[in-house]
């Protein structure tokens, strides 16, 4: 990861996405990413490698920027990083060996890449005239097909296979990516005579393709997609994410659409939230992955959209999506073209307004199941009403937020026409303890502060003690090699737990001693804390201007880093002394004499460290 950082220099990465000027001392400054803001505050320090925001308190490293902004987790975004830079990976498993799968994982992507192209390529042959047919009668021009990778699999049986044998890839490794089938004679294309689409991991690479049947003597399915194979799940995988994610996260809003086709035409609209699944209903792992990007580091709000078609299949489909609703944290919709247009064809037909139209009137989930449900009763009958109240009493039983569920009671019973909301609530609290008593409730475990947690607990930077301990650990961070005497003091010399946290750590580093190199030190020191809280505390220290007057140089670090020790031994006097005060000199003479020695030894310690700083007081 060292030479990851290295070979990515934060000024450039993050230069990439916002404008960074110079703020003097090193520094970088620019309007944050993550918060809206008019003044800039976000603060970028080449020489160690982070970034740091003062207003929303967000800040890291290289590899945490773009997690952050790309949405990825950390093996993502190092991977991203490594391919941007050139770096081949060495993954390690219980010591330094490399991962197996490793070395395939690259040949499988390479294959794919190379896939791509040629498919790209075909799609302006003459064999994909029905290919280019049907993207033109679903509104899609040569540039829509180039924007999202949109190819053309020939009618052959070893088009793709040989054109890939030729760029050196063995059968095995073709077959083993899903491109191709083993036949007894030898491999054969999977794709034939068939319209593709890439479908990319979230970092972009090409991993597998789905692609629609163009001829009517074609008998397999009309789409079909690559098989599970080392790099493509399709549990895991959403089309569309990768040109997605940057909007998702802006505008905190996901709307799943179920084909490649309404994908482009969503994203075309104006819609560029818009992700659909790889041959699989919509899934707990999918969710996952749109989780870091709706919720980020909040874990609150964001909303996801599902699309349906207005027939039975999409009925079906808002069913699935309801099971598995608990496990958003989001707000969950469902929008649904009346007509039963597809986001497609309602394009074609209506324009791009008509998409965005059908998003912006999406309906809660929660609302679209009640409705669906007492509209297959009959409700002009008291008999109906009631047969109704009970299906959907079950629905709002299922809501977990109190305040939602009671006012969804409220809107059920004028659904119905029963107007009698209390009567409706009483029914609707009778199905919450049915539930209760056909399955035993869990407890939520009580969440335990994490190692190191009173690092985070605030404290007032105006005390002049702090402000100081606060600058003997900017020096410890910033310049390890004039900061010599750190590791020298204790940890009770710092008066608050961030303080005392921050000095073990830095201890457990090996002290300033073992810092080597200043611009890989806070790295290393942010890849050793126990937490988040104590990252972003390091990565503010790293950050933070010194606010001395003049040039930092070795003579003024050790007079910062002896205050710290003078001021701890003047609080152990003025505790003896207090101590002292407390004890009668008769009643308690061994006790009043230890206090005393005690006293004498401290005040001899605090004369020499004065005559050893020239009269510090």
């Amino acid at each position: 990861m060292a030479l990851v950082r290295e070979r990515s220099p934060i000024a450039d990465i993050v230069g990439e996405y916002l404008q960074l000027r110079n703020a003097g001392g090193g520094s970088l400054k620019g309007l944050c990413p993550f918060h809206d803001e008019k003044s800039p505050s976000f603060n970028v320090t080449p020489a160690r490698g982070l970034y740091y925001c003062f207003g929303c308190g967000e800040g890291g490293d290289v590899i945490s920027f773009v997690q952050e902004m790309e949405s990825l987790s950390f093996t993502e975004a190092v991977e991203a990083l490594a391919r941007q830079a050139g770096i081949r990976l060495r993954y390690e498993q219980g010591g330094y060996t490399a991962r197996a799968d490793q070395g395939q994982r690259q040949r499988l992507l390479d294959a794919h890449r190379a896939a791509q192209e040629f498919y790209a390529e075909q799609l302006l042959s003459p064999g994909a005239r029905e290919g280019r047919r049907f993207l033109s009668e679903r509104g899609f021009t040569r540039a829509d097909a180039e924007r999202f990778g949109v190819g053309y699999a020939p009618g052959g049986w070893e088009a793709l296979t040989t054109h890939l044998r030729k760029k050196g890839f063995s059968d095995r490794e073709i077959i083993t990516a899903g491109l191709a089938s083993q036949g007894r004679r030898g491999a054969y294309d999977r794709f034939r005579d068939r319209l593709v689409w890439p479908v990319r991991e979230v970092t972009g690479e090409v991993v597998g393709f789905g692609a629609r049947k163009l001829g009517p003597g074609d008998e397999g399915p009309k789409y079909l997609n690559t098989p599970e194979t080392p790099i493509f799940k399709k549990g895991h995988l959403l089309y569309g994410l990768d040109l997605a994610k940057r909007e998702i996260s802006k505008s905190r809003r996901a709307v799943i659409v179920e084909g490649y086709t309404d994908v482009m035409a969503c994203h075309l609209a104006g819609v560029g939230t818009a992700v659909a699944t790889c041959g699989t209903s919509f899934g707990e792992e999918h969710l996952k992955v749109l989780r870091r990007m709706l919720l980020g580091r909040s874990n609150q709000g964001g909303e996801v959209v599902f699309t349906f078609d207005g027939d039975a299949a999409g009925q079906k489909a808002a069913v699935r999506a309801f099971a598995e609703e608990h496990g958003f944290a989001s707000e969950t919709f469902v929008a649904v073209q009346p007509d039963g247009l597809d986001p497609c064809d309602l394009r074609l037909r209506h324009g791009d307004n008509a998409v965005r139209d059908l998003v912006e009137a999406r309906k809660p989930l929660y609302e679209f199941m009640i409705r669906n449900v007492i509209e297959q009763y009959d409700l002009t009958t008291p008999e109906g009403r009631m047969a109704g109240l009970d299906a959907a009493a079950e629905i709002v039983a299922s809501i977990r937020n109190e305040g939602v569920r009671k006012l969804y009671g409220v809107n059920l019973d004028h659904w119905l026409g029963i107007m009698d909301e209390a009567f409706v609530q009483r029914r609707v609290a009778q199905h919450m303890r049915g539930r209760r008593g056909g399955a035993a409730v869990r407890r939520a475990p009580v969440p335990q502060a994490p190692s190191g947690a009173a690092e985070s607990a605030p404290y007032d930077l105006r005390d002049p003690s702090l402000q100081r301990e606060r600058q003997a650990l900017k020096i410890a961070v910033q310049y390890p090699a004039l900061a010599r005497e750190f590791d020298e003091l204790d940890p009770e010399m710092f008066t608050v737990p961030q303080h005392r946290a921050m000095y073990e750590l830095i201890r457990a580093q090996g002290g300033v001693a073992a810092a080597g190199e200043a611009g890989q030190w806070a790295a290393r020191l942010r890849d050793g804390a126990p937490n988040d809280a104590q990252r972003t505390f390091i990565t503010r220290l790293a950050v933070e201007p010194m606010e001395i007057y003049g040039e930092l140089d070795e003579h003024y670090a050790r007079e910062i880093l002896g205050t710290i020790r003078i001021h701890s031994i003047n609080r152990q006097v003025a505790n003896l002394k207090s101590r002292l005060g407390r004890l009668d000199p008769t009643a308690e003479a061994e006790e009043y004499q230890r206090v005393f020695t005690e006293l004498m030894a401290v005040e001899q310690q605090k004369r020499m460290m004065r005559e050893r700083s020239g009269g510090t007081p």
